[in-house]
């Protein structure tokens, strides 16, 4: 049966003439990569730019933008969107025949989602062997790129550093009551987290931490921070690592901690079937996966290319399984709401 979700538009069908002609053009010139680099770099500057939809910030892409046309003379045509704008973008323009984009670049559940309507190129590249395990998955059309590490963030005024928890369990204790804040839409994490658990057991024991002390359910990863900064929520279960370093490193009243298991989404980039540049996609897919990995740490992003990621070497990282998320989404949904509490 063929895949569906309540966030596509509907089944894409994939229309000209051209198609094959199109994947010829972007596996040859991934091929360059390795055979003759300096003929996929003179055909991309002949190309003269790269389309890219994008989630990155202005600020972080105006850094990445810079350096790449400083390294190759080669513009980067920008549009940026949240996850839910790019994918609807790309399916609305696939079904009325128009392919006007390279390289996307989105968190993963998009890119799996716009994967499976046929719209994106699996290609292998020789930076793909300095990417951590996972990163790059043999069938799959899209590469993580940059991780999304969850953490838990405590106000230090608030928290002594005896009462840190340890561990999920820990949050069992009493003393927790009506301390744990959690953001209300990280389905993808939960299912993941608690697969990573044993499932059932793993479900159940948010069970039990809801009905000991209860979830302070707040909408959005950001305003949680700032709530736990503020002492409002004194821990966040579920932050984001790269809000939570830069605010620590700023003198901000918090502290994280990684509780096992780790979970990372993958937020990843991809080439479309139907670039109409395909020497300067492969191109920019290689600097993403290079150049920009050493920028990406410099913003307290998460780097997927070992040669610059940052990261403690005790850290045991879990990728969110998106692929799963996608199949699942209407069962994880309400499921977290029925455990968790809050709506969205």
């Amino acid at each position: 049966m063929r895949y569906r979700c309540t966030f596509l538009l509907g089944i894409v069908f994939l229309l000209g003439t051209n198609t094959a002609e199109a994947q010829t053009a972007i596996s040859d010139a991934a091929a360059l990569a390795t055979t003759n680099r300096a003929q996929l770099i003179a055909a991309a500057q002949e190309e003269g730019s790269v389309d890219v939809y994008s989630t990155v910030t202005v600020e972080d892409m105006a850094l990445l933008g810079a350096a790449f046309e400083e390294k190759y003379g080669i513009r980067i045509n920008l549009w940026r969107s949240s996850a839910s704008g790019i994918l609807q973008r790309a399916v609305t323009e696939a079904n009325a025949g128009r392919y006007s984009v390279d390289v996307i670049e989105a968190p993963g559940s998009e890119l799996e989602a716009i994967n499976r309507e046929g719209l994106l190129q699996e290609i292998s590249l020789p930076v793909y062997a300095q990417l951590m395990d996972g990163a790059a998955v043999p069938g799959r059309a899209w590469v993580a790129s940059r991780l999304i590490i969850f953490a838990a963030g405590y106000n230090t005024n608030l928290v002594h550093s005896a009462d840190v928890p340890k561990t999920y369990r820990d949050l069992l204790d009493p003393k927790w009551r009506g301390k744990i804040g959690i953001e209300a839409t990280d389905f993808s994490w939960f299912m993941s987290l608690t697969d990573a658990m044993g499932g059932e057991p793993g479900l159940q024991l948010f069970r039990d931490i809801q009905a000991a002390n209860g979830f302070s359910v707040r909408m959005g990863h950001t305003l949680m921070g700032n709530m736990v900064i503020s002492g409002e929520v004194p821990l966040g279960l579920n932050l984001y690592r790269h809000f939570l370093e830069p605010v620590k490193q700023d003198g901000a009243p918090i502290n994280y901690v990684y509780l096992d298991p780790v979970m990372a989404v993958p937020s990843g980039a991809a080439v479309t079937k139907h670039a109409p540049h395909p020497h300067a996609a492969i191109l920019f897919m290689e600097f993403l996966l290079d150049d920009a990995q050493a920028i990406y740490e410099t913003q307290d992003n998460t780097a997927t290319n070992l040669t610059y990621q940052n990261l403690p070497d005790d850290l045991d990282l879990h990728f969110v399984d998106v692929s799963k998320y996608v199949d699942e989404i209407e069962k994880w949904r309400p499921l977290y709401r029925d455990i968790i509490g809050g709506t969205e």
